[in-house]
């Protein structure tokens, strides 16, 4: 099967419950292929301001419907994903580039964290309650939230926001990446019939539609996932109005495994942790610290795995891992692949060349002997290529891995849980595990540290980023009388 042999015809923006086009299109590219497969349409300012209109104007109804009524708008519009996830994995497979398997892991992922979030109650709180008065905290929803959405894990991310936004009373505005903004417009076509006009609203363009969206002053949130570089231009964008912001920003993530395991039973964990979505995850392992003892072994069972992957057309038969998805992503990891390969005493012990077929297809590359002071060390690669470096003494790895401006995730793999939570609480990053990395509930709080993020998504934490905390203050019963 070819990649291109399954296409949704016809795009539209979801604006004001309305299915709209416009005058302005703009080319997708399919990864696996190089090339051009469909057009999409690009919002206007004057769209903008339409859908950011409908979102104000429907904000006040919505918030004052009750939780079980906004649980229940959802809930239907998580089924109706489930009754699409097919053709939803086929488009997300054509625009993003990743194995159709990993495209309907994705769309069951973003279904499943619909389900958890609207489980999650958000109850006042009451500070304190005494002969000096009553201090009870209420959390009131924003108003209209702008979501802003990256390429790699696009329909995850998206329901994500958006449920967190609807569920909390709030109504939203959705930007896709432009390099997948397929998948995350036939969501508009699902939802139309499920939520009151301008609840939701999801639009299409290019990067001057997010700096519209970060200005907007009727946009009173701005959640966004995306590059460090890009969320520093977002913060600036929404101090117009002091925005409220949710930044999830890029990580360049360290796990650091000690002299106690067995290599051969960690690889393949390892390994998927990397590699994911052909290493385009922004939690994923980017950094891998080994100590001596365990180093040659750990390297050698990496790379079995990595000549022995299937790397192709997402659409094909038994694919694991796909392109990278776009031509400028590609590059940049490229660019880093040729700077290792210069420096002195370092092996490329799999991969490091782009492959000899269309698309943007990078082989998987373990890289051994490298150091902090290159580029595949200190930026985030974002690509499939794993930096291994060696370690002999656990504090070193600390202090090395924590030396950089990022701080998403990280993970420690040990035969002693005690030992490795320790080391665990020391790592500088939002989340770390111990002998397992990637994924986590939506029941619980993520977000980076440093330059890594601001603010919390998911949990009670991250819902409560959605809302405004609401202090009243009354007096302690019969402390005060009004008088007749």
């Amino acid at each position: 099967m070819t990649s291109d042999t399954q296409l949704h015809q016809h795009f539209a923006q979801l604006i004001d419950g309305q299915l709209e086009t416009g005058n302005q299109l703009f080319s997708v590219t399919n990864p696996a292929t190089g090339k051009p497969f469909v057009e999409c349409p690009r919002a206007s300012i004057d769209q903008l301001n339409q859908a950011v209109v409908a979102a104000r104007r429907a904000f006040p109804t919505w918030s004052k419907k009750s939780i079980a009524e906004r649980r229940d708008c959802i809930s239907r519009f998580a089924d109706l994903m489930q009754d699409n996830l097919e053709k939803l994995a086929a488009m997300l497979t054509l625009e993003q580039g990743k194995p159709i398997a990993s495209a309907r892991a994705e769309i069951s992922i973003a279904i499943g964290t619909i389900r958890q979030l609207i489980r999650l109650v958000v109850e006042p709180e009451i500070l304190r309650d005494d002969a000096s008065g009553r201090f009870e905290i209420y959390y009131k929803p924003l108003g209209v939230v702008g979501a802003i959405t990256p390429w790699n894990v696009p329909i995850i991310l998206a329901a994500q926001k958006t449920a967190s936004a609807l569920y909390t009373g709030n109504t939203i505005v959705v930007k896709p990446s432009p390099y997948t903004p397929l998948t995350t417009l036939m969501l508009g076509e699902i939802a139309r019939d499920v939520f009151p006009p301008g609840v939701l609203n999801i639009i299409a363009g290019g990067n001057d539609l997010g700096q519209w969206m970060s200005e907007h002053p009727g946009i009173d949130m701005i959640t966004f996932t995306g590059s460090i570089a890009t969320g520093k231009k977002v913060m600036m964008s929404a101090a117009s109005n002091m925005k409220r912001l949710t930044l999830e920003l890029g990580g360049n993530d360290a796990a650091i495994v000690l002299d106690d395991v067995d290599p051969s039973e960690i690889a393949d964990k390892i390994f998927k942790a990397a590699f994911a979505n052909s290493g385009q995850v922004c939690q994923a392992i980017k950094r891998l610290y080994v100590h001596e003892d365990v180093y040659e072994t750990l390297l050698d069972e990496l790379v079995k795995i990595a000549r022995n992957v299937k790397v192709g057309d997402g659409m094909d038969d038994g694919v694991e891992l796909g392109p990278v998805q776009n031509k400028v992503q590609y590059q940049h990891v490229l660019a880093i692949l040729e700077d290792a390969a210069r420096q002195p005493g370092v092996r490329i012990l799999a991969g490091g060349h782009s492959m000899n077929r269309p698309g943007f297809f990078i082989e998987p590359t373990i890289v051994a002997d490298i150091m902090e002071g290159t580029r595949l060390v200190d930026e985030e690669p974002f690509g499939p290529v794993l930096p291994v470096l060696r370690f002999s003494d656990v504090e070193d790895a600390i202090r090395r891995a924590n030396a950089t401006r990022f701080g998403l995730a990280g993970s420690v793999w040990t035969n002693n849980i005690q030992k490795g939570a320790a080391v665990a609480r020391q790592l500088e990053a939002g989340v770390v595990w111990v002998n397992h990395h990637l994924g986590i509930s939506a029941e619980y709080p993520f977000g980076g540290v440093k330059e890594s993020g601001v603010g919390r998504a998911n949990g009670v934490l991250g819902l409560k980023g959605y809302m405004e905390a609401h202090l009243i203050v009354t007096p302690a019963t019969g402390a005060m009388k009004t008088n007749a």
